[in-house]
């Protein structure tokens, strides 16, 4: 059973959507945040950067930065900027990037089946950034980014979502990335028939957002303010079929050879698997392979079966194995997470990108991986066990400030 509730939405007026709801901040590099700054007084960027453009600065993830903004989303509020449903409400979300849709519903996913494991995860998240992230939901008092879960298909559900799409979308705009963002407002009727086919569905799993997920059920488990601010028990989610979803791979980019030559470091790939020069460069075709640029020259190499471990839906991912055969053994990488010989690049990055990042030093390869299924996510979720780092690019991304969770109510 999945628990989802409808909620009072804090959203932009119709005429500023396109105006307010954002990328996430971290996603910005740091000349494109300052001119989306200066060139747009509406945008829920000014929010999560309330100094932009004073002299005086607050130390960044401290209480005093939150307090300015919390102001700074009051102040949206006063100047109709934004607004909040009378009513509780559940939303239909689509967006179409390169032909391709990702639609879903926008409700409050509950903390107790987070809890209780019914909401399933696959990564694993830091305390001391749950830890900010409670103190910040606690000041703020509300989830902006809904969390992407995705679910089983439901037929019924189906249908019921082509009838709202029948009807003209609140929202209905295009962003400079090219993507269409479509928003429906469910009315009472179908927000019950929607809640009543989430019971249906056994569990849901995390593609995206595993530190809200925790920080939600951090501030949850204080149990405080429970009886003031029933909110609390409920996050912000984006529920969708898990196969609508786009998962591409995390590609390897190290600055290593660990001191072997280019035919030192191919023959010890061939102890490993079978190695073939390339004309050109490509992504995998298949499991199990793995392309790679070095010197300016393209191999493959399709691992020796005796190598993949049976019946381990941790250790048998390509990234483990790509890890555990390769990094490690033969370029003494040990932590992908602080070792800083070695970077990631997404699988929507094309493949000049990638050429034109090893170039740059003759001690750097290329890894590139087949991308991993949902089916394996959730082999590893459904053993409670974690997927190696950077494994998984997942899509679609989602806005910020377009339908805002308010937790203290």
């Amino acid at each position: 059973m999945t628990k989802i509730c409808s909620f009072k939405a804090i959203r932009p007026f119709r005429d500023k959507v396109q105006l307010v709801a954002t990328k996430p901040y971290y996603s910005y590099k740091k000349n494109i945040l300052q001119a989306k700054l200066e060139s747009n007084p509406f945008t829920f960027l000014h929010i999560i950067n309330p100094e932009f453009g004073s002299p005086q600065k607050t130390k960044p993830n401290s209480t005093q930065r939150f307090k300015l903004v919390k102001k700074g989303y009051e102040e949206f509020i006063n100047k109709k900027i934004l607004f909040q449903e009378d009513e509780p409400k559940i939303y239909y979300y689509k967006q179409t990037k390169d032909g391709h849709e990702f639609g879903g519903v926008i409700a409050g996913a509950s903390i107790e089946e987070y809890n209780k494991g019914l909401i399933k995860k696959h990564e694993a998240t830091i305390t001391s950034r749950e830890n900010i992230f409670i103190n910040y939901l606690d000041i703020v008092g509300y989830n902006a980014e809904p969390v992407l879960l995705t679910h089983e298909p439901n037929s019924s559900l189906d249908k019921l979502l082509v009838e709202i799409t029948k009807n003209r979308p609140e929202y209905e705009y295009s962003t400079t990335d090219e993507i269409k963002h479509e928003l429906w407002v469910i009315n009472e009727h179908e927000n019950k028939l929607i809640i009543e086919e989430f019971e249906k569905i056994p569990n849901v799993y995390i593609a995206d957002g595993h530190h809200r997920c925790a920080s939600s059920s951090g501030l949850f488990n204080k149990k405080s303010d429970l009886k003031n601010f029933p909110n609390q028990s409920y996050f912000l989610a984006f529920f969708m079929d898990e196969r609508q979803i786009k998962i591409l791979e995390f590609n390897r980019i190290v600055n290593t050879l660990n001191g072997m030559t280019k035919s030192s470091f191919i023959e010890k790939m061939e102890e490993i698997g079978l190695v073939n020069k390339m004309e050109n460069g490509r992504k995998p075709n298949q499991e199990h392979e793995f392309t790679f640029y070095l010197k300016k020259t393209w191999f493959s190499i399709k691992l020796n079966s005796e190598l993949i471990p049976k019946n381990d839906p941790v250790n048998s991912l390509d990234t483990a194995l790509l890890t555990n055969l390769i990094l490690t053994p033969l370029l003494e990488i040990e932590d992908l997470k602080t070792d800083d010989r070695i970077s990631f690049i997404s699988g929507e990055e094309n493949m000049d990108k990638i050429i034109s990042k090893v170039d740059k030093d003759e001690n750097n390869i290329a890894f590139l991986l087949f991308p991993i299924s949902m089916n394996q996510i959730k082999k590893v979720a459904d053993q409670n066990q974690i997927m190696p780092p950077k494994s998984t690019w997942i899509e679609p991304k989602l806005r910020s400030g377009l339908t805002i969770y308010p937790i203290k109510e």
